[in-house]
């Protein structure tokens, strides 16, 4: 049964909400989630949907897991069973509609750890970390560009959570992570390329405004502190392989 990106954006809300009344931290990430912040809904960032992605947290994965079938969804047994503690996937007794789980952490490229951030946003979760759950991305195609456009064109940089790309969080996890900062700063790059094509249906404002945003983010790298692990693995560089190789899920 074909879904409209309407119903599955008022299914994530309705997921979300019904996850609250348990008192399960269930937040959006993906291509929907970057949509929930696209508040000028700008038409260059629209698009249709085909399934919903969600992080819920480590601690409560047995809740979580009792909690599905009770709002209409069966669980992918073979592949729960293999991959639970990190990632589960269910679909819509209805419509078939499938939702990819990511328990505690979000690890694909990179890991980016959320147990403890999943309160920042009563939505999705925190936008630094979608920033980082798109910017890790090796390959990153012409729509997760535009869904790391979409984060900086509608969201200030800043030191807090609310409406915000948080930067302290952002240096703290690409301090942490040499690769991760690698691959994040590879595709800056390239959402400064992307930006300034002058077919992208942007204003110029619109377009300074993310290349501001881009430079905040790049000036807090330079400035952010570099510990001695860091700093001996910037001097390998990418001699050696700085990710984790996606394996795609064949379903």
């Amino acid at each position: 049964m074909a879904i409209t990106s309407q119903e599955i954006l008022a299914e994530m809300t309705r997921l979300i909400a019904a996850a609250e009344v348990k008192k399960i931290q269930l937040r959006a990430i993906g291509g929907l989630a970057v949509q929930a912040h696209n508040k000028k809904n700008h038409p260059l960032f629209i698009r249709e949907f085909g399934d919903l992605d969600f992080v819920v947290a480590k601690k409560q994965r047995r809740e979580f897991e009792a909690f599905m079938p009770e709002v209409g969804y069966s669980a992918d047994k073979q592949f729960n069973v293999l991959n639970g503690a990190t990632r589960q996937i269910y679909f819509d007794d209805k419509t078939g509609m499938k939702i990819d789980i990511f328990v505690g952490d979000f690890e694909m490229c990179h890991k980016i750890p959320l147990e403890n951030r999943l309160t920042a946003d009563t939505v999705t979760i925190p936008l630094a970390e979608l920033f980082l759950s798109k910017a890790q991305i090796v390959e990153l195609n012409r729509k997760d560009a535009l869904d790391l456009t979409s984060i900086l064109l509608n969201n200030e940089t800043g030191n807090g959570d609310r409406d915000m790309i948080n930067l302290q969080i952002l240096a703290q996890l690409c301090s942490q992570d040499w690769g991760l900062y690698k691959t994040t700063s590879i595709n800056l790059e390239r959402v400064e390329k992307l930006v300034t094509e002058k077919d992208l249906a942007l204003a110029n404002d619109e377009r300074e405004l993310v290349l501001q945003r881009v430079r905040e983010i790049q000036h807090t790298f330079s400035e952010m502190q570099k510990p001695l692990p860091w700093q001996i693995r910037d001097r390998v560089g990418t001699r050696v392989k700085w990710y984790i190789e996606v394996e795609e899920v064949d379903l």
